[in-house]
């Protein structure tokens, strides 16, 4: 089930973004966040108009997708930058494309015209979800992040809407 985030997914939420600060490369956050940290967060997603969805699964939340703003300069304003995390021992059951398909569908209904997307490479498995709702690959930075004593890739995916 796909639902909008509620205060009591935020201790969940909170778990599974800082497995992924704490064990991936997936974000270059490198010092983990409180649920006050992600509560801000969402404030801010919402204050702007944007949605930020949760998976459950029996009551659980095992996944979020949420929109925020890409630029805060107004000529943007219909351009949003979108990113999802998972249980990391749930992925390819289905839950990436279930978020995706309700945030992307509330994004039209909010009249936004680009989302973009951004990956840190390699990781086919975000690519391919990404690609499977028509995003492309536009952009390409090498060595912009230092995490874990490695020099990383982003690569900036996009879709018209």
């Amino acid at each position: 089930m796909i639902v909008h985030i509620q205060e009591e997914d935020l201790d969940e939420v909170t778990a599974i973004y800082n497995y992924y600060i704490q064990n991936t490369v997936a974000t270059f956050e490198e010092d983990t966040v409180s649920t006050s940290d992600i509560l801000y967060r969402i404030n801010n997603v919402k204050e702007a108009g944007l949605p930020w969805l949760v998976a459950k699964d029996e009551n659980q939340t095992i996944g979020y997708a949420y929109a925020t703003l890409w630029n805060s300069r107004s000529a943007y304003r219909n351009t949003v930058e979108i990113s999802i995390y998972l249980k990391h021992d749930v992925i390819s059951h289905g839950w990436g494309t279930a978020l995706y398909t309700m945030l992307f569908e509330l994004l039209k209904g909010l009249s936004k015209h680009t989302a973009i997307a951004v990956i840190t490479l390699p990781n086919q498995a975000s690519i391919a979800l990404h690609e499977k709702f028509g995003m492309q690959k536009v952009g390409h930075f090498k060595q912009v992040g230092f995490k874990f004593n490695q020099w990383l890739d982003v690569g900036y995916w996009q879709v018209k809407l």
